[in-house]
């Protein structure tokens, strides 16, 4: 699964959460995917990601977000190695 694939399948769960899809209303969805399709292919090259600065997101809330993305990466079969690396680095 490419990182256009993981960010796709993570930003339809984000949308669909009745909690943080409220933070996504005004915002350009294509713009963000970009940022965050960054993000995935920083943190899978080892690199530090601000995946999700700005949106004023709780602790609570951006731990979901985390969870969501290595749900996806889990579908993705990715080594928990792997998981846990872009997990770090995105979902902080």
């Amino acid at each position: 699964m490419t990182p256009e694939e993981i960010v796709h399948r993570w930003l339809r769960l984000v949308t669909a959460d009745a909690e943080l899809s409220p933070y996504l209303i005004g915002v350009d969805l294509g713009r963000l995917a970009a940022h965050l399709t960054a993000s995935v292919t920083a943190a899978l090259a080892g690199e530090p990601a601000d995946a999700w600065g700005g949106l004023g997101l709780s602790e609570a809330q951006r731990r979901r977000i985390g969870d969501y993305l290595v749900g996806v990466c889990w579908a993705a079969d990715l080594p928990d190695g792997r998981i846990a690396q872009v997990r770090r680095a995105v979902a902080r």
